[in-house]
């Protein structure tokens, strides 16, 4: 699809229904991953809640869940970062700046960013992981006054899959954010941390009884990030993570997206590591 032909408009009065968007922007971040700047075709504005993700539909090929990645503060453009890694996305990667593609959402609960006000907060996340959370830590930022230290640690695969490299020298460059960059390997001569992200936790200088933590990383990845997170003295229920799953419907109906008793499309993406560490330790989950 080219963007030349325009599927016709159908007011958003189902959550089943599309909402027709445009691509105005493409970037292409790293090796597979490109971030696409979206606006209405109907002109209205978009809302949503950092960590709430869509639905976004490439006609004729079929739709897959996308996280947010834009600043909230924003109505008048959607952002998504998208890694080329189904077939679907691999299509969605083909499409040029204006096309035309269905979104539907928000779903999903969102980072529980007024319930923590007044803590330090740490971010820990790896690679695309990062497009996630992006919008809480615009957010956070945004209302800085009212929290504590804020730490990022971030890690990647190497040097060149380093996610949003401008806004990670940005937030460094700020007296009042603390940013932690590791890869997992680099050529020599490479002056950054080398080592995991799980290391990088543990070099950071946090209050862990005063402090919140907020996690995107694969299901595999999470834990050991969550058991860093504890040797700094940060419990369960202080813990943040977003989870992952092959959703189809976004409200609850379809059921791909179940873990444990719990439906990630609406009782997730965003879980309280505490409400579901136990669901970590249960094989084929």
């Amino acid at each position: 699809m080219d963007g030349s032909a325009t599927p016709a408009m159908v007011p958003m009065t189902d959550p089943m229904v599309p909402r027709l968007f445009r691509i105005r922007r493409l970037k292409r971040e790293v090796a597979g991953v490109f971030t696409w700047a979206l606006e209405a075709e109907d002109g209205q504005p978009f809302s949503f809640r950092p960590g709430q993700f869509n639905m976004l539909y490439a006609y004729g090929v079929g739709e897959v869940a996308i996280s947010i990645s834009g600043d909230c503060r924003d109505r008048t453009k959607l952002v998504h970062t998208i890694r080329a890694v189904g077939s679907v996305t691999r299509e969605m990667a083909k499409l040029k700046a204006g096309a035309v593609i269905g979104v539907r959402g928000p779903f999903g609960r969102p980072w529980p960013i007024d319930e923590v006000v007044g803590n330090d907060v740490i971010f820990v996340t790896g690679t695309v992981g990062l497009a996630p959370l992006r919008p809480l830590i615009l957010e956070v930022l945004a209302r800085r006054n009212e929290f504590g230290k804020v730490v990022l640690c971030y890690g990647s695969r190497g040097v060149d899959d380093i996610l949003y490299e401008d806004d990670l020298h940005t937030w460094r460059g700020r007296f009042d954010t603390n940013v932690h960059v590791t890869v997992h390997s680099a050529p020599a001569g490479y002056r950054g941390r080398v080592g995991s992200v799980a290391a990088a936790v543990k070099a950071a200088k946090l209050d862990g009884e005063n402090s919140v933590a907020f996690v995107c990383r694969s299901e595999s990845l999470t834990k050991p990030a969550v058991d860093a997170l504890h040797e700094k003295g940060i419990t369960s229920d202080r813990i943040w993570v977003t989870l992952e799953r092959n959703m189809k419907c976004g409200i609850g109906l379809c059921g791909h997206c179940q873990f444990g008793p719990t439906f990630m499309c609406k009782d997730g993406p965003v879980y309280c590591y505490g409400d579901i560490e136990h669901l970590f330790t249960t094989r084929e989950l």
